[in-house]
């Protein structure tokens, strides 16, 4: 028998609303439905017309992420079939445009919002390119910021502009939006070509190593968010301490503010203009760009070509041995 619910908003029963989030979060589920119930009007544009997964946090359970929508959806949330390549199988997505959605994935402890970079109209095309800052271990978010405005003088260089925004956790991503004339290949290389062109301006700071092993202590210019990756979406909380969430920061403030500045409590006091406003207009790529980028391996396969030679050298000196 379903409990009763301790509210309904929008005709969503909203249960439990008291419970802590998770370990650590200084935060209440029914924060969490608050939060996204005041921020929907500037998240909703980011989200809308994307296939979305979420990472989900149950009580006394380790977070998870979801993207095939359980049995138990309701009819009214909206669903699309995407093939997945990986897994060889085609999965159902939700698709959040509205605010009932929103809400429902509130209840169900959808902590953070990942879309997907490409539009369900053009699902052979991505809107942006996205390079993901990654400071060291136990390094601070100011060394992030650093590589961020590194990426943006890369940009400037080769004729593009970018917004920026806090992930939520301890780094920066920088968002360019470009038009629909670049492949997701040629999308891809793109990215690429800026994150080596942010290492070559100050190689002490950035590197675009992708075995963590190989970044000895520099921030990694992450160039992979590419294709059909997701990456967790304006506004979105994380499953962080204090539960903090991913916000649009102007690039004159970007090195006066930290990631636990932006909360779900805090958050909603802080809107004065949408991630929306601050994306530049879509953007035709360079040609030198993607040519420069194409010359570049992807990184995972390299690591993943670099991690078989390793196991295959090691294997051969235990049978030397």
């Amino acid at each position: 028998m379903a409990s009763k619910p301790d509210e309904v908003r929008d005709g969503v029963p909203l249960t439990n609303l008291d419970q802590p989030l998770f370990d650590g979060a200084e935060a209440t589920k029914r924060d969490l439905v608050d939060y996204l119930d005041a921020v929907r009007e500037v998240m909703l544009p980011g989200l809308a017309e994307r296939p979305l997964s979420v990472i989900r946090v149950r009580p006394g359970q380790e977070p998870f992420m979801q993207k095939n929508v359980p049995k138990y959806t309701p009819e009214w949330i909206r669903t699309v079939p995407v093939w997945a390549e990986a897994s060889k199988r085609e999965i159902s997505y939700a698709v959040c445009d509205d605010r009932k959605t929103l809400l429902w994935f509130g209840n169900q402890r959808a902590v953070e919002y990942h879309p997907t970079l490409m539009r369900l109209d053009r699902q052979d095309r991505v809107t942006h390119l996205v390079l993901d800052l990654d400071p060291p271990e136990g390094e601070t978010f100011e060394l992030a910021v650093k590589a961020a405005l590194l990426v943006r003088q890369a940009l400037t260089d080769s004729g593009l502009d970018g917004a920026v925004k806090t992930s939520g956790a301890k780094g920066v991503h920088v968002y360019v939006p470009i038009d629909d004339i670049a492949t997701i290949e040629e999308a891809a290389a793109a990215t690429r070509a800026i994150a080596a062109r942010a290492e070559r301006i100050d190689p002490a700071l950035a590197t675009t190593a992708y075995v963590k092993e190989e970044r000895h202590g520099k921030v990694f210019v992450d160039s992979t968010r590419a294709g059909g990756a997701t990456v967790v979406a304006a506004y979105s909380p994380r499953i962080r301490p204090g539960t903090t969430v991913s916000f649009p920061v102007g690039w004159d403030d970007l090195e006066q503010v930290s990631p636990r500045d932006f909360t779900v409590r805090t958050t909603p006091g802080l809107l004065s203009t949408s991630w929306a406003d601050q994306l530049p207009a879509p953007q035709t790529l360079p040609a030198d760009l993607i040519e420069e980028g194409h010359t570049i391996p992807v990184a995972r396969v390299v690591a993943m070509h670099e991690g078989k030679r390793r196991k295959a050298a090691a294997r051969k000196a235990a049978a030397d041995e």
